[in-house]
């Protein structure tokens, strides 16, 4: 079942990469919506951000998980996060 929301537009025009804000521009920290509104990618960091249930998980943690995969091999929908039980 298909439980992704569309992005609001103002909230997205907010949106930034926090990675990419250290040392670029505002406009150059923008993020991209890829795969119908499932992934947030930043050019300038490489960082790809998923949106689950409709929120943006903009975690440098949830970001640098995925820098390294294609925007065409992100998987859609995106997969819920795995939780380490602290000991």
């Amino acid at each position: 079942m298909d439980t992704n929301l569309r992005l609001d537009d103002d909230l997205l025009n907010l949106l930034r990469c926090p990675v990419a804000l250290r040392d670029h521009s505002p406009e150059e920290a923008r993020l991209s919506v890829e795969h119908d509104g499932y992934w947030l990618v930043c050019a300038a960091s490489g960082y790809k951000y998923p949106v689950r249930d409709g929120f943006p998980q903009v975690l440098t943690s949830e970001g640098a998980k995925w820098q390294g995969t294609s925007i065409a091999d992100l998987p859609v929908p995106p997969p819920e996060p795995s939780y380490e039980p602290s000991v």
